[in-house]
C-alpha cells in the first residue's frame, strides 16, 4: 500500500469497514478479460479468516465463472463522502473506508451450507441471525463463497 498513513491494521476497524459496506464487487478473469460484478454480500470471520458469501442465478456468466473456481479479486467501500472545494478543484477530496483483497471463489452445493451463506447475507443487512428460506428458492438460488486469502483496508477520515 502506497499510503501507509491510511492503512488500517486494527482487526476491529477492518471488520467495521466490512460491516458498513453494502456492495461487494467481485472481479473474475474470463479468458484474459476482466469481468467485475457488484453483488450484495454477507460474511463470516473465524480464527481471523474471512469468508464472503453472495448469491445469484444458477445461470449466466457469473455462475459459469464461479463454477470453474479459482482466484478472484474483490472490493467494497463504506462511508464514502465527496468533499468538493469550489474555488480550487484540486483541493477537493473524498473521505472513505475501503477493503480490497483476493481469494478463491466456489459454488456452494450443500443445502445446509447454502442456508448458512444466505443467512450470513441476510444477517449483514438485517442484523438478525436466523432467517427462513423456502425450499424452492433455496434450490433455485446459487450461493457462492470466497475464501479470503489476502485483504487490506484503507481509510481517509
Amino acid at each position: 500500500m502506497r499510503r501507509k498513513d491510511r492503512e488500517v491494521k486494527d482487526p476491529a476497524r477492518i471488520e467495521e469497514a466490512i460491516a458498513q459496506s453494502e456492495i461487494l464487487r467481485v472481479g473474475f478473469v474470463d479468458e484474459g478479460e476482466v469481468y467485475i460484478v457488484p453483488v450484495n454480500f454477507g460474511y463470516s470471520r473465524e480464527d481471523g479468516r474471512y469468508t464472503l458469501y453472495f448469491h445469484g442465478a444458477s445461470a449466466g456468466r457469473k455462475y459459469e465463472l464461479a463454477c470453474k473456481g479459482g482466484s478472484v479479486g474483490f472490493e467494497m467501500e463504506a462511508a464514502s463522502k465527496l468533499q468538493i472545494q469550489q474555488e480550487v478543484a484540486c483541493n477537493s477530496t473524498c473521505h472513505f473506508k475501503s477493503v480490497i483483497g483476493t481469494g478463491r471463489v466456489s459454488l456452494i452445493t450443500d443445502p445446509e451450507e447454502k442456508r448458512k451463506g444466505l443467512n450470513q447475507i441476510m444477517r449483514h443487512f438485517t442484523g438478525r441471525d436466523e432467517h427462513t428460506f423456502e425450499e424452492k428458492a433455496l434450490t433455485a438460488t446459487a450461493v457462492y463463497r470466497i475464501e479470503v486469502d489476502k485483504l487490506s483496508c484503507k481509510e481517509k477520515a
